[in-house]
């Protein structure tokens, strides 16, 4: 399991957006703004988005057979980044999405309703940046 640093967890806790960066199914880079929450618990980021979003369909689908889809989380400031990577899933879950959105809430603002928003968690296996 994956734990930040101190500088790294602080880092990610303040308000910043990110870089989502998955792969399409032809092989070519989706990168995507994003705003995340980090659970130092789980190792895993979590991603609100609404079904319908590209980010959510290409997770969903997967990677090649099904198996769990690849995904990178950039998050930087100035000359300083932090990337986290690892596999990446969905879920409709209302008690996860709920936990998403309470986290969410924690670090930016109150998210309003959204029948069609889902959770993606990024199970992080692998850390690069110049946050040490």
């Amino acid at each position: 399991m994956i734990a930040l640093t101190p500088d790294q967890l602080e880092f990610v806790t303040v308000r910043h957006l990110a870089t989502l960066t998955t792969v399409r199914p032809d092989g070519t880079p989706h990168v995507v703004p994003v705003a995340f929450t980090w659970d130092a618990d789980a190792a895993r980021a979590r991603i609100t988005t609404r079904v319908t979003s590209h980010k959510a369909r290409t997770v969903e689908r997967g990677g090649p057979d099904g198996a769990p889809l690849r995904a990178a989380l950039c998050q930087f400031e100035g000359q300083r980044w932090l990337t986290l990577e690892g596999t990446v899933t969905l879920s409709r879950d209302p008690e996860l999405i709920a936990v998403a959105v309470a986290r969410y809430a924690d670090r930016y603002r109150q998210l309003g309703e959204q029948p069609a928003r889902v959770v993606l968690h990024l199970a992080v296996d692998r850390v690069m940046g110049t946050v040490r």
